[in-house]
């Protein structure tokens, strides 16, 4: 039988311990209640940095633990073994594939074999992005171009080739990641990120409005500051900082007495995606731990 906790339990060894607590179990399974079960998942992005749960891979493996068929997309082949061992007994429900969603043509034919094997696409998850630091008057113009090219033009692109699929089928949800970023100042000058990602938001607005008459709902997540191997990956270095130091200036902005890491983020979108969401679309759900609700 599979361990099985609850999100209080992991929760409160992570309050002992900041996130570390949450990491002794790398197979944590959170009880099952078939919330997807039947449903097509594309993730865009469910690779990762570096080892841990990144936003991607806990988005993969709970919605193959609840049941989806996930077709788990990155381009990076060598991230996405670990998301098969973190899933588990659920790997069995999930199908790795690379694609670079910068190349269309890429995007496309991974489509069409999706189709072409599973029949539809019932849920889209887009969560590829990375931060570049600067601000307006040094980041340079190669850079802010290549900021909305991976963080905004890509959900643009993965929409524009599932959304028809979606409104013939009468149903689908779409869930795009943001950030905290895209609402606040969050530490650090990175426009290019914080505009794109602003952008990301703003587009689930309109297209949710606009694909609501074909069963289709469009919805944003944006995660805080939450504990990733990002943080270990790239942001220390880009802050000119250790990680543990990050750490510790990050969670002092959190009211909440816990460390998140990407499977709140996942929580977030599995609930978006899912039929108990049924009548919300055009919308954000910030999960940060109330960090952008506080204003001191």
């Amino acid at each position: 039988m599979s361990q099985v906790a609850t999100m209080s339990e992991r929760d409160a060894t992570a309050d002992a311990n900041g996130s570390a607590g949450r990491e002794t179990d790398p197979t944590f399974v959170q009880r099952s209640a078939g919330r997807v079960a039947g449903k097509v998942a594309v993730v865009f992005g469910a690779g990762c940095t570096g080892p841990g749960w990144g936003n991607g891979r806990a988005i993969a493996v709970r919605l193959a633990q609840e049941g989806a068929q996930v077709i788990a997309v990155d381009r990076d082949a060598a991230s996405l073994p670990e998301t098969l061992v973190r899933a588990g007994d659920s790997a069995v429900r999930i199908d790795t594939q690379l694609c670079d969603v910068e190349d269309t043509a890429q995007i496309a034919a991974l489509v069409q074999a999706t189709l072409a094997r599973y029949g539809r696409i019932d849920i889209l998850v887009n969560n590829v992005g990375g931060p570049a630091a600067g601000g307006a008057a040094d980041l340079s113009e190669e850079a802010w171009q290549r900021q909305l090219s991976l963080n905004l033009t890509s959900v643009f692109t993965t929409c524009r080739h599932i959304l028809p699929i979606m409104a013939r089928q009468g149903s689908g949800a779409v869930v795009n990641v943001s950030s905290t970023s895209a609402i606040r100042w969050t530490g650090a000058p990175a426009v290019g990120y914080a505009a794109s990602k602003a952008g990301v938001m703003q587009f689930g607005r309109v297209v949710g409005v606009e694909y609501a008459k074909h069963g289709v709902r469009i919805n944003t997540v944006l995660p805080g500051q939450l504990h990733t191997p990002l943080v270990d990956a790239f942001l220390a270095k880009q802050q000119g900082s250790n990680v543990e130091a990050l750490l510790e200036k990050r969670r002092k902005r959190i009211p909440l007495p816990v460390s998140g890491d990407g499977r709140d983020t996942a929580n977030a979108v599995l609930f978006l995606a899912s039929d108990e969401a049924r009548f919300i679309t055009g919308t954000e759900l910030i999960v940060d731990g109330g960090m952008s609700a506080r204003c001191d």
